[in-house]
């Protein structure tokens, strides 16, 4: 029982030291590689703090040893943008003047779900909130507001068209069919399958990003009895 206290006590000072030195990054900061780094030494640690036949030596090196490479790949990220692409990535502008880039979330492994997600949890709910929208290499989301849309939205807008595809839940909030929306994108110059995003809001407010064309707001004919 004491060899377990001691040995678990020489692995928390350790882990201490060695988080101490690698800098001071909350977990939602750092890179990928830093996290990585950071589960792994978990992980070792866990091992000669349970098994007291594994030497403690073994543990202590082998964080001591994914420290180092921590630092060296730290110093190889800021030597240079190239070694900084490589081992980060790099910013994604995923909204700009024309609207969602769907490119640019197909590249992040992310959709308009993952991208609307991290709006709201930045406080913002339509798409033409923001000029521009980035996610950062560290995985935030950094927001340029739109001067021109003081007013807040008075409902959160649905999504009615992803990628291409028409959303059938959202379709039925609006009182609506899939026809009804196909000959609203039609009239305005385009098709459900080359629109990009659409999206309704309570008030028939409607975000339509239109392939290779600039997004622009328009109106849907809201049912009387639609509300949410």
């Amino acid at each position: 029982m004491i060899v377990t206290f001691i040995r678990t006590l020489i692995i928390f000072v350790t882990l201490v030291v060695v988080m101490r030195l690698m800098g001071k990054r909350q977990i939602g900061e750092m890179q990928p590689f830093e996290f990585i780094v950071t589960l792994i030494v978990a992980d070792l640690a866990c091992v000669p703090m349970a098994d007291v036949s594994i030497p403690l030596t073994y543990g202590i090196v082998a964080i001591l040893a994914l420290f180092l490479l921590h630092q060296l790949l730290s110093f190889l990220e800021q030597s240079s943008d190239f070694f900084k692409h490589v081992i980060s990535g790099r910013p994604s502008v995923v909204i700009n003047k024309y609207g969602v880039d769907l490119k640019e979330l197909k590249k992040n492994n992310m959709g308009l779900d993952d991208l609307i997600e991290s709006m709201r949890n930045s406080g913002y709910f339509s798409f033409d909130d923001l000029d521009y929208a980035i996610f950062e290499s560290n995985g935030q989301l950094s927001a340029l507001e739109n001067p021109a849309r003081a007013e807040k939205p008075a409902s959160v807008p649905v999504l009615i068209v992803n990628n291409g595809k028409a959303m059938k839940k959202n379709i039925a909030l609006l009182h609506s069919d899939e026809r009804s929306v196909a000959q609203f994108i039609k009239n305005q110059g385009g098709s459900v399958k080359n629109t990009e995003v659409m999206t309704v809001d309570g008030n028939g407010r409607t975000y339509l990003k239109i392939k290779n064309k600039k997004f622009f707001i328009t109106k849907f004919a809201l049912a009387e009895e639609t509300k949410w």
